[in-house]
């Protein structure tokens, strides 16, 4: 075959060294290698790879043969990967050339791979075949690399002009092309007719689930859409939304069926027959998949696209074919994944034309059935309605400039996925329209580089702007409580005012200033709030500007009238806000309307302060559709679809809330006691001072009060204040942690030989806790937790947990986790410890097994 030796050297010129110099391993050559537009030439490469020790000759050519499918597949090689893997392969087979024509059993290279063709087909995939226990994943993986042997033969004798084959070899290919068809690959469920006898298609489980989805009567088949199949019945209904849909649905059946599976053997009581799917399974597996599309439907105000025929034997049938219609979006649906809510937009229209397929609607312009918009067509639904959005992911993308340009003028994942948290994500229609505001960019870049506005593309709720600012806006409750509790604890000091005089009316009306301080503070923080969002405005919403606006403007407001009110009694009173404050006449020397304009500034708190004792009544309002309830909550903060009603239950608010009490109740005793307290008379003593002559004179002329020593009396003692609450937390948080930890008794065991003392009781907890069990046990309070040693009379446990132990060992093994010399130790461990409690064979086994399995 002399064409055939000498082509290497003629389809291209030797390789530069800048060619030379690429990620690939010239040593190790295989299928993982190989760039993504070239993935049908590995399973060639990975046949070479197999049978290179046996013969070598065979396998040059078959890395000859997939060089030239390469080839033709990108012969400019404009792939990304391509060119560096092509000269890769060159220089493989330009090396090997030569020792493989040297090692050829034949005269022809021909001859040669008819014979091994011939060898590998009689010696091993038909005595594999006719085995009595043949395995179907090595009889899988045979009838494919026979097929692939077949083609490259093909290939050779098309090059040798070889016109005559032999009759053998032309049987033998068609019994290997008929056993691929049956053979199919699989992940975890044969699902071929060869696959009914395998131990896991027995199970009841997984009978009743195949069963289920097999049940195609009633749906109209496309005459053009495998009528072999179609009359032999071996089509289910993931069949027909691919013939409907298009797209591979082979990895989601086996998806689903695991699903219904595991739902229909958890049920109780046990469906009879255990064979049959039951509509429980199915109800259940339907309200996980579809318990955020349902949401969001409900947050937008439009109904759900699952609607369910009048006839009973129907219902389970359109169930499945609703699910099984998510699945095969979610499973084509790439990196969109990270985007729930536009999937959830996808399946809404999606299953609408579902219904309307299943209903027979007919088309008032065609007269025809009603066709998905996208369908029918192999990867229609992966290149019409996937990729557009991808484009849109990867434009963005780009713009972010591996993370260092600004946050407002690019979008990722999340902020994409906002759009669809709005009912405005409709007007993309379905089919998309390619002019809708999802697919334009943030910013249009001009000629110069000036940035363009155009329409948003989501990111209307969040955008970030780092800043040192953030400290304050993000934690600006922490400091606003800190300001009041010092302004209070100043006051209550200066004065002399004790505790028990707290609630007299002018101590009351003197620390009442801490309203007119936090109006102020409420005031920057929405200034903050503001600035910090500003450079996101070119996506705010009218309401989002709105909310911002009234925000600064009504804090303002409060600024202005808390002090008028608290400095100026009011005399003249209407008489019916008289009546209203009748109560407060008898607090004398308090004006009223600061009463009131303090009751109305505290009734937002209060309201919150309600909700936050009461977590059960605030979630069931953030939940809410009611018009009032989105009013108080788009005030508080924007509607957002994520996050709404996630709050902890009440034991654990009483728990949390009774930790900070009791921290802030100790910080604040001791600030007011050793460090306010204490610098009060020496303030006074400094501000008393008169007539004091600083030596810089010049920063300080008119020293009255003294000021400058004041403050830096103060500036120390106010940084710890801020400051020593870390001090409290670790404190506390330690006690807390350790009382925690000695009842949950963690840290117990903390050597091997202590882990000795206690191996007879592990496999109990190793059942208790991890082994599943249909009896309920009830959880009870105690001290200690001590499980019951497995005696001789219950192996099976103990075997159950050295199957595990043996798992554990080799892990750590295989990570370095432990040494060969701990691993030793552990297997002897493990031997002598289920030696006294196992027969001596079981025993044996174990420390066989496990000695095998953890040293080299």
């Amino acid at each position: 075959m002399s064409n055939l030796e000498a082509a290497p050297s003629l389809l291209t010129r030797r390789p530069s060294r800048s060619a030379v110099m690429t990620t690939f391993s010239t040593e190790v050559f295989d299928n993982d290698v190989v760039p993504s537009s070239l993935a049908s030439i590995s399973p060639i490469l990975r046949v070479a790879n197999e049978i290179e020790s046996e013969r070598p000759r065979v396998a040059y050519l078959c890395r000859f043969y997939a060089f030239e499918k390469a080839h033709r597949l990108d012969q400019s090689s404009s792939g990304r990967g391509v060119r560096q893997f092509k000269t890769l392969l060159l220089q493989r087979l330009e090396r090997d050339n030569a020792s493989s024509l040297a090692s050829r059993h034949k005269k022809t290279d021909a001859r040669e791979i008819q014979a091994y063709y011939q060898q590998y087909y009689e010696h091993y995939v038909r005595a594999l075949d006719q085995g009595e226990q043949a395995d179907r994943a090595q009889l899988g993986k045979a009838y494919q690399t026979a097929g692939v042997l077949f083609e490259v033969l093909c290939a050779v004798n098309k090059t040798e002009k070889v016109e005559e084959v032999a009759p053998e070899i032309i049987a033998a290919a068609r019994d290997v092309q008929e056993k691929t068809e049956i053979y199919v690959p699989f992940n975890i469920l044969p699902l071929d007719s060869a696959g009914a006898s395998q131990p896991i298609m027995q199970l009841e489980e997984i009978k009743a689930a195949v069963s289920g989805l097999w049940n195609t009567r009633g749906l109209n088949w496309p005459s053009t859409f495998e009528h072999q199949r179609q009359r032999t019945g071996d089509l289910d209904l993931l069949d027909w939304l691919r013939a409907m849909f298009g797209d591979n649905v082979r990895n989601q059946r086996e998806h689903l069926i695991l699903l219904l599976a595991n739902s229909h053997i958890r049920l109780h009581p046990k469906p009879e027959p255990l064979n049959k799917l039951d509509d429980r399974a199915v109800d259940a597996v339907m309200s996980s998949l579809f318990k955020n599309y349902k949401t969001w439907c409900k947050f937008l105000g439009r109904k759900h696209s699952l609607r369910l025929p009048q006839g009973q034997p129907e219902i389970q049938q359109r169930k499945l074919l609703y699910m099984g219609l998510y699945l095969l979006i979610w499973g084509e649906a790439s990196n969109i994944r990270f985007m729930p809510e536009c999937l959830c937009y996808i399946f809404h229209n999606m299953a609408y034309e579902l219904h309307g397929l299943l209903a027979g609607n007919v088309s008032i312009v065609t007269g025809e059935n009603i066709k998905p918009s996208y369908g029918g067509n192999d990867e229609s639904f992966l290149r019409k309605v996937i990729t557009p959005i991808y484009r849109v992911i990867e434009k963005e993308a780009k713009k972010s400039k591996n993370g260092t340009a600004p946050h407002s003028t690019w979008s990722n994942y999340d902020d994409l996925n906002e759009y669809f948290w709005s009912p405005d994500c409709f007007s993309l229609g379905w089919p998309m329209r390619d002019d809708g505001d999802f697919f334009k960019s943030t910013f249009d870049s001009g000629r110069k580089g000036a940035r363009k506005k155009s329409q948003r593309t989501g990111k209307s709720y969040f955008v970030e702007t780092r800043s040192f600012w953030h400290i304050f806006r993000s934690f600006d409750r922490v400091w606003t409580f800190y300001l009041l509790g010092l302004q209070v604890m100043v006051i209550l000091a200066w004065k002399d005012i004790s505790l028990m005089d707290l609630f007299q009316k002018d101590v009351l009306y003197n620390l009442s200033s801490i309203f007119i301080t936090a109006a102020i503070l409420r005031l920057l923080q929405s200034i903050l709030d503001l600035v910090l969002n500003f450079p996101g405005y070119h996506r705010w919403k009218f309401t989002d500007a709105l909310r911002s606006f009234l925000k600064v403007t009504v804090s303002l407001i409060w600024v202005v009238v808390l002090p008028l009110l608290y400095i100026h009694s009011f005399e003249t009173i209407p008489d019916s806000i008289k009546k209203l404050l009748s109560f407060v006449h008898q607090i004398k020397g308090i004006p009223p309307f600061y009463i009131l304009a303090v009751a109305l500034y505290l009734l937002p708190n209060l309201l919150a302060a309600f909700l936050f004792l009461f977590p059960m009544l605030r979630r069931w309002i953030e939940n809410s559709d009611w018009h009032l309830f989105r009013l108080l909550l788009w005030w508080s903060q924007p509607r957002c679809y994520v996050g709404r009603g996630m709050h902890e239950s009440q034991f654990a608010l009483f728990k949390y809330t009774l930790f900070w009490v009791i921290l802030l109740v100790s910080k604040f005793a001791f600030s007011f006691f050793v460090q306010i307290k204490p610098l009060i008379k020496p303030t006074k003593d400094i501000m008393s001072i008169r007539h004091v002559d600083f030596a810089w004179h010049e920063f300080f002329p008119n020293a009255k009060q003294n000021y400058g020593a004041v403050i830096a009396l103060w500036t120390p003692v106010i940084m710890v204040y801020f400051m020593d609450t870390q001090i409290w937390y670790s404190i506390y948080s330690t006690v807390c942690g350790g009382v925690i930890g000695a009842f949950d008794r963690l840290g117990e065991i903390r050597t091997l030989s202590m882990l000795r003392s206690r191996f007879q009781s592990l496999p109990g907890a190793f059942n208790t806790y991890l082994v599943p069990t249909d009896n309920k046990q009830k959880k009870k309070f105690s001290f200690s937790k001590r499980f019951a040693e497995i005696s001789a009379s219950r192996r099976s446990e103990a075997a159950k947990f050295a199957q595990m132990w043996n798992e554990v060992i080799c892990s750590f093994r295989e990570e370095d986790i432990i040494s060969d010399r701990k691993g030793i130790t552990a297997n002897f461990f493990i031997y002598f410890s289920l030696s006294s409690i196992l027969s001596s064979n079981l025993s044996t086994s174990l420390f066989v097994h496990h000695k095998s399995s953890i040293t080299y």
